[in-house]
């Protein structure tokens, strides 16, 4: 059996991991090993408990005010050190975070071949995401297979010269996440006024909204690019939106960074439409992106998932290095312009062809079998 060890550190890794290493258990020939950085403690353990998983080592790098040097630092020690005494065959990295950028840095120095799932994306802007397009631009050189999650993310990484046998079209394993748990929220039993009270949703807004199949906007915001200005703009921009129509909430999940929550409690707390609540486990933000009207998100994974939920997406970023959504319409660009974010919402919201036109597109990234034929290409190359 070959060992592979898979390294997870946050929230969107663990779930675009935990469907892969469930399908290496599978395997005859590859022994999966899932290692923690835990890169993002408080959110990472909530996508454990939702998939029922944990790690079979967690390093537990995560320290109240970290800086980017001091993380990578710790996590390039602390992987090398782990990875040396287990001295697997491979090692499979997932995305674009820290913790991804430092196990390819070990693994390399100890000459242990990595894999990288969600490969090949980017924006071509180092500044937007920072630091995640440079993470994924220095791991990609480092790998010895690239799973591109598309066709035109496979053409990026062979234009940058990452060799074309080394290099997959798999599907985006988040979209394997998505349906094993979308199927697990809708056959569970829970009403949503109970989901309702445990997830903090005032009683006013899930009667309105929740209860009664209401338009309501899902929103989710985290990228540093937006720390200050662009979160001010957000705000004021979801404000306008619920002004201007009665008829239409938005509930916000906040994020735990503390330059989201002071704009966002500043500016949007004590109003009737909106809820402010505290960031959901997975299975209920699938339940929340399954219920609601439409998106507004600076998320990467967000992008990939909702299509297959039927719901369009504003992506409140001014580049995406997921270009595929905006090409098949599933998502539209809107950056962080107050105007530009109310303009495409009331578009969506008052106009019922488009919006029909929207939710129906056909999902680009993925089908749902990418673990099965990453599994496959380890199953026949290691």
């Amino acid at each position: 059996m070959k060992s592979v060890v898979l390294i997870a550190g946050t929230r969107p890794e663990a779930i675009k991991m935990i469907p892969l290493y469930r399908q290496l258990q599978l395997s005859e020939s590859c022994q999966p090993f899932f290692l923690s950085t835990g890169q993002h403690r408080q959110m990472l353990d909530q996508v454990f408990q939702s998939f029922d998983f944990q790690p079979d080592d967690d390093l537990g790098l995560m320290q109240p005010g970290q800086t980017l040097p001091d993380l990578t630092a710790r996590a390039i020690v602390a992987l090398s050190n782990r990875l040396q005494a287990m001295a697997p065959d491979s090692v499979l990295v997932q995305g674009d975070t820290t913790t991804v950028l430092a196990a390819a840095i070990s693994a390399t120095y100890l000459r242990i071949p990595v894999g990288h799932v969600e490969a090949g994306l980017r924006t071509y802007n180092m500044q937007a995401p920072f630091p995640e397009e440079m993470n994924r631009r220095l791991t990609s050189p480092l790998c010895r297979w690239s799973f591109a999650p598309t066709d035109r993310s496979r053409q990026n990484l062979i234009r940058e010269q990452i060799p074309e046998e080394s290099v997959f079209v798999t599907g985006n394993t988040v979209i394997d996440a998505l349906l094993w748990m979308r199927e697990r929220v809708r056959n569970q039993t829970e009403s949503i006024e109970d989901r309702s009270k445990r997830l903090g949703i005032p009683t006013y807004f899930a009667d309105r909204f929740l209860s009664t199949h209401g338009k309501w906007i899902l929103v989710t915001g985290h990228r540093r690019e937006s720390f200050g200005s662009g979160f001010e703009n957000i705000c004021n921009a979801l404000k306008r939106i619920v002004l201007e129509h009665p008829d239409v909430g938005i509930l916000y999940p906040v994020h735990l960074n503390p330059n989201v929550r002071e704009p966002v409690n500043r500016i949007l707390s004590d109003h009737e439409q909106i809820a402010i609540i505290e960031p959901a486990a997975y299975e209920d933000f699938i339940f929340l992106m399954d219920h609601c009207t439409l998106i507004l998100t600076d998320s990467g994974g967000v992008q990939e998932e909702a299509p297959s939920l039927g719901k369009p997406v504003l992506v409140m970023r001014e580049t995406t290095e997921r270009p595929e959504g905006v090409d098949a319409g599933t998502c539209s660009l809107v950056g962080t312009d107050m105007y530009a974010i109310c303009r495409e919402a009331t578009r969506l919201l008052v106009d019922p062809e488009e919006y029909e036109r929207r939710s129906k597109l056909r999902n680009p990234y993925g089908d749902g079998l990418a673990s099965v034929r990453i599994r496959e290409i380890l199953e026949s190359t290691l």
